[in-house]
């Protein structure tokens, strides 16, 4: 079999993209597919005349967050006067909750990232004679919401032509028909910077309409003139960015005020008036962000001691486990134990837990078979919320294990390699040709290559702790350097095989490639 070398390469990332209908800006589709488009702007449109009250709900992930600020960046440019209000996850729970309407009395209320699954506070708001439009991108539920109206691919008779889009992809749309409705003068493109943040982090498939907007969206975070970019360029001092560096640098510091503490924090960032209050916000993220890694590093360990490999599902459960953190916890177990998580934080009595799977089933749907069990849940394909009293969870535990018996081959996708990797040919412009075809993620992974029969020269044992390896290996007479974080088995046979990606090393000014190693197969 032939091994992957520069030609090679290019042919195989090229492909991916060689069907996009969406290639350029030009190309991606307008609003006007979107169920209730049409019924939501003429209602925005009148309550700016009528200068009624409009009050923003967002939600505390980087999408609820991005989602928020672009409703509020959106409607500053056009002079009008909005509240909005990002919820609490400890105080308030999730997105529009009862306990959110008692903190609005007239108006109109647009939801943003959330809203699909609010049914008892829909009907709290019908009461108070407020109306509400929903915007959303979570799977619709048996019972929906009483709204005015409902913006969300994912209703069934909604003919928008790309269904797996995040909910500042729907807010974003949703600005693009009110400037139309009012024949306004803003650019639409100027939010690409926020927008690519929002998809990248909710793990949207980076592919068609995805991929071109994030494409666009990275190379305007290095000109955005908001504050808060130009903190994170100054800090972070690339020359261009990589999906990688939303993902594993900005996202979980924008995560970290939600998770931790109040949302409000990362909202403040990203709206920040002046480089000061940039940095203050960059300051106090970064410090909720260190505190929440040394909290998910307890919480996952303690978690994989309940872990059972004979079960379809890890589903375990921990008195006062952090809310906040667990959502991670089950990411890094979906990840680890190669099958869906549900990890669960017990207080008086009631478990919240949060889902995560990277799999060929649907959680929703799996979940959806245990709702008799369930005080409520919502979410996707790939990740949900929920909760139950804690007198359910083994009985909650036996039916999902029940449930995903018939499906033990779609636990897991495990990435697909690009085939043989020839080491020899691995240099500055390979790498090029894998950042060329930027952004990477769901559905367009970052290749990944196999390197069959290597055997070590020498191995250092690196960081804080000696957790990571940095390997000197030999590969048919090719020496070259790769790390494996988070694993210091330095008991390894004379020859193994290697899955490993590719990073280009910035240090000091001089770029080299880097090998990291993914998986050692013994």
């Amino acid at each position: 079999m032939s091994k992957v070398t520069k030609n090679r390469l290019f042919e195989l990332l090229s492909a991916r993209h060689a069907n996009s209908l969406y290639s350029r800006l030009a190309d991606i589709p307008t609003p006007n597919n979107f169920k209730d488009i049409h019924k939501a702007t003429s209602r925005i449109k009148t309550a700016i005349l009528n200068n009624e009250t409009i009050t923003i709900v967002g939600d505390y992930d980087v999408d609820g967050v991005v989602s928020t600020t672009i409703m509020v960046d959106f409607f500053q440019k056009i002079n009008v006067k909005i509240d909005y209000i990002i919820p609490n996850r400890f105080k308030h729970g999730y997105g529009l909750s009862p306990k959110i309407v008692d903190m609005i009395d007239s108006g109109l209320v647009i939801t943003v990232d959330n809203g699909i699954s609010a049914v008892s506070a829909a009907l709290k708001l019908k009461e108070k004679g407020i109306d509400l439009i929903i915007t959303d991108h979570h799977t619709v539920g048996i019972e929906v919401p009483y709204a005015y109206a409902i913006i969300n691919p994912k209703q069934e008779d909604c003919t928008f032509e790309f269904k797996d889009i995040c909910g500042a992809q729907v807010a974003w749309y949703l600005c693009a028909a009110i400037k139309k409705e009012l024949n306004l003068d803003v650019k639409m493109t100027d939010f690409l910077d926020l927008l690519c943040v929002a998809i990248i982090a909710d793990i949207m498939p980076m592919t068609a309409l995805n991929y071109t907007l994030v494409k666009q969206g990275l190379k305007k975070i290095k000109t955005s003139p908001r504050e808060a970019f130009k903190k994170l360029n100054e800090v972070m001092g690339k020359q261009a960015l990589v999906s990688d560096d939303i993902g594993f640098f900005i996202a979980p510091k924008i995560n970290s005020a939600g998770r931790m503490q109040d949302a409000s924090t990362a909202l403040e960032f990203l709206l920040s008036k002046n480089s000061f209050q940039a940095n203050e916000s960059l300051q106090e993220l970064e410090e909720l962000n260190n505190y929440r890694k040394t909290l998910q590093e307890e919480i996952t360990k303690r978690a994989q001691s309940k872990s059972s490999k004979e079960d379809n599902a890890v589903i375990v459960w921990g008195e006062d486990w952090h809310e906040g953190v667990i959502g991670i916890v089950a990411s890094k177990l979906s990840n680890s134990f190669k099958k869906p998580a549900f990890i669960f934080s017990l207080n008086n009595g009631i478990a919240k837990g949060s889902a995560r799977a990277n799999a060929n089933i649907n959680l929703h749907t799996i979940i959806t078979k245990a709702s008799h069990l369930l005080l409520g849940f919502g979410g996707h394909k790939n990740a949900a919320g929920l909760s139950l009293k804690e007198e359910n969870l083994e009985e909650f535990k036996t039916l999902i294990n029940q449930e995903l018996e018939d499906f033990k081959d779609d636990l897991h996708i495990d990435p697909v390699t690009l085939g043989e990797l020839d080491v020899a040919s691995v240099d500055l412009e390979f790498l090029d040709i894998i950042d060329k075809f930027e952004p990477y993620g769901l559905e367009n992974h970052k290749p990944i290559f196999k390197v069959s029969k290597v055997s070590v020269v020498k191995i250092n044992l690196m960081g804080r702790d000696k957790n990571h390896m940095k390997l000197v290996l030999n590969s048919e007479g090719v020496i070259f350097e790769a790390i494996k974080f988070n694993d210091s088995n330095i008991n390894l046979p004379n020859s193994f095989d290697l899955i490993v990606s590719l990073n280009k090393n910035e240090f000091r000014g001089e770029v080299t490639p880097q090998f990291l190693i993914q998986e050692i197969i013994i």
